[in-house]
């Protein structure tokens, strides 16, 4: 009986939090009430506060169901533990994270953070924009200084330049599809650019062909 409790406890918990995704959606964070919230998931203003301490903690909640930190990501992949170049790794694991944002869930929430969220009570979201984008940069770096150390950039390109190129492009290249996520596809035009970037940034490491290796 317990478990059957915890069970719709928890799944009165995931109503509420996909009402507040859509109505944060459609409204805007600070122009949304909880009672809008409770009533959009079928249920009491009671129900909201049953489970959260009031909306900043319903709206953190709800980012939390999508935030998954570069580090992360790359642990998924296993990239490090299959043998891949930390130029590989960063690839891999942007072209992982591009798949992610473009499913809905993550695409909406996204765009609530940076595009319907004002300053309101706890709320801050140039904050959470700042972290979430620090989160991503830190990790990059720390791979783009072990392909420093292995000699695999250009030259005259260090880690700090690259990660931040990096940085700056998929910043970029986020907001521009969230205005309008249904004229293409993130995930393969975001990989042309990725792998056009980290190609100028890497060292060509290709060695000509020798005639031992049987060609002309």
């Amino acid at each position: 009986m317990a478990r059957k409790t915890k069970a719709d406890a928890e799944a009165t918990r995931e109503a509420l939090l996909d009402a507040a995704e859509d109505i944060f959606f459609e409204k805007g964070v600070a122009r949304t009430t909880l009672e809008q919230i409770a009533r959009h998931a079928g249920m009491t203003r009671g129900a909201v506060y049953w489970h959260f301490k009031n909306k900043a903690d319903l709206f953190h909640a709800m980012s939390d169901r999508v935030h998954l930190p570069f580090e992360e990501l790359t642990r998924e992949l296993d990239a490090p533990q299959q043998g891949h170049t930390p130029i590989e790794t960063i690839r891999l694991t942007l072209r992982h994270a591009l798949m992610r944002i473009e499913q809905p869930r993550h695409r909406r929430v996204l765009s609530i953070i940076l595009h319907r969220c004002e300053f309101f009570s706890d709320i801050n979201p140039l904050q959470m924009q700042h972290r979430m984008a620090n989160d991503c940069y830190r990790s990059m770096l720390r791979h783009f200084e072990m392909a420093e150390r292995a000699g695999q950039l250009a030259p005259g390109v260090d880690a700090t330049r690259a990660a931040q190129m990096m940085e700056y492009t998929i910043g970029g290249m986020l907001h521009d599809w969230l205005r309008t996520p249904e004229e293409y596809s993130l995930t393969e035009r975001g990989r042309g650019i990725i792998d056009s970037l980290l190609d100028l940034l890497s060292r060509d490491t290709a060695e000509p062909s020798s005639p031992a290796d049987g060609s002309a």
